[in-house]
């Protein structure tokens, strides 16, 4: 599993022994004194996963006496280069609800006595760490996806605001943050989300509101009975989303893997069909069993579980690759071809590709409006030809959810001109 390791910070119960593969618990020294609990560490679909409880596994330890910097060094110090957080949150919004989920991308760090750096001297010059992004792009979009795909109320941004504690707001403070644009509160985000920064680990949260903190009137202030009883409610949520977004790092892996065996299983012609063309001839890939398995595989992994009504194939090679994929997803299959193949009643579209002009149609009856199209063909260069098929699907009424190609030339700049989700298995570059 090339070695990936993810730490998690909070009370999610993910150190339940039938959960964990391997499980056990270690302690760990850091120059910062010891974390707040013994980590349990174990695996989950084949990931090294650490678990560390933010407040001790008692939960004894109040918000403003954790010792931040130890956790984020232990984790940091076992490997884990991803961190994710999970925190009890108050809502400052009348739309985020209770049991709402919150992908934070932002925060306002509003403590007072957190020891918030590593760098307490400049021993080796200054060190000022910028927390324009103080939460991981690549956390918070498989977060968000995990979030989207398990059907879960969420929330993909959110600014929290990290109070002292371990009081609460009173109805003024809570009004003022309301004002400053902050959308949760709570006590300890803050502090984690810098130190991760300067740790260089990539770090994100995942919020539970469990109250409306005290600026709502219709509603009961805050209490620590009432956190627990919403966390206890949906605290079954939050584990599910940890665990696929985990999965989601395994995936990656593996496929990784099978990408690489993809990639040697096509050929290249130089000059062909003229000089100074590289060309990447996926006929031996074709051919190959093993190869073509490997792609269908990935392709439907990766569409199973988003709504497609049906795959359109860029004449001829997205006819082999659609195909597949038709089958697999039990869909329809619609084809894009060249002018005069087609026999019903067509529309088409022309435009300039590397080689000279062309021209592309489609049935007119072969889209119904508001499906939703799965593009495909075997590579994408200027993406010229794919632009077009994407025009004539829309015409048509059709919405492209991504266009899926095996091999991206990314030198040639074709998903820029795209302006669409776009999927590639592998890329080549240069030579």
């Amino acid at each position: 599993m090339d070695g990936m390791k993810i730490g998690i910070i909070g009370g999610s119960g993910l150190d339940d022994p039938k959960l964990l593969k391997d499980y056990k618990e270690i302690e760990v020294e850091t120059p910062f004194g010891k974390p707040s609990s013994f980590i349990t560490c174990g695996k989950i679909d084949e990931v090294d996963v650490f678990i560390l409880a933010r407040h001790g596994k008692k939960h004894d330890i109040p918000p403003s006496q954790v010792n931040y910097r130890a956790n984020i060094y232990a984790l940091r110090q076992l490997g884990c280069k991803h961190i994710i957080a999970t925190s009890a949150v108050g809502s400052l919004r009348e739309e985020i609800q209770r049991g709402d989920l919150v992908v934070l991308d932002d925060f306002i760090d509003f403590t007072r006595h957190r020891k918030t750096t590593f760098f307490e001297k400049f021993d080796f010059g200054p060190r000022h760490v910028s927390v324009v992004k103080p939460f991981s792009d690549v956390l918070r979009e498989k977060i968000i996806e995990s979030c989207r795909e398990l059907d879960f109320k969420h929330h993909p941004t959110g600014t929290v605001i990290t109070i002292e504690g371990p009081r609460f707001s009173s109805v003024a403070e809570s009004k003022v943050f309301r004002s400053w644009n902050a959308d949760v509160i709570n006590m300890s985000i803050a502090p984690e989300a810098i130190l991760a920064r300067e740790a260089e680990v990539h770090y994100a949260a995942i919020a539970m509101a469990t109250d409306y903190d005290c600026w709502k009137q219709d509603e009961e202030p805050v209490t620590w009975e009432q956190i627990v009883k919403i966390m206890e409610e949906n605290s079954d949520k939050v584990k599910k989303v940890i665990m696929r977004t985990i999965s989601k790092f395994s995936d990656e892996s593996k496929f990784k893997e099978r990408a690489e065996i993809i990639k040697s299983k096509i050929r290249t012609i130089p000059n062909w069909p003229k000089p100074g063309i590289m060309f990447r001839d996926i006929t031996t890939l074709l051919k190959d069993a093993e190869g073509l398995k490997k792609v269908a595989e990935i392709f439907e992994e990766r569409y199973r579980n988003k709504k497609i009504d049906v795959v359109a194939g860029i004449e001829s090679r997205g006819f082999i690759v659609g195909s597949i994929l038709a089958e697999k997803l039990n869909v329809g299959f619609v084809p894009l071809r060249k002018p005069g193949k087609l026999p019903a009643e067509t529309i088409s579209q022309s435009y300039v590709k590397e080689y000279g002009p062309d021209t592309i149609e489609i049935h007119k009856d072969a889209i119904k409006p508001g499906q939703k199209v799965l593009l495909t063909d075997d590579l994408i260069a200027t993406g010229d030809t794919a632009l077009a098929a994407c025009g004539l699907i829309e015409k048509l009424g059709g919405e492209v959810v991504e266009c899926a190609f095996i091999v991206d030339l990314p030198e040639l700049k074709g998903k820029e001109k795209l302006n669409k989700p776009v999927f590639a298995i592998l890329e080549f570059e240069g030579e």
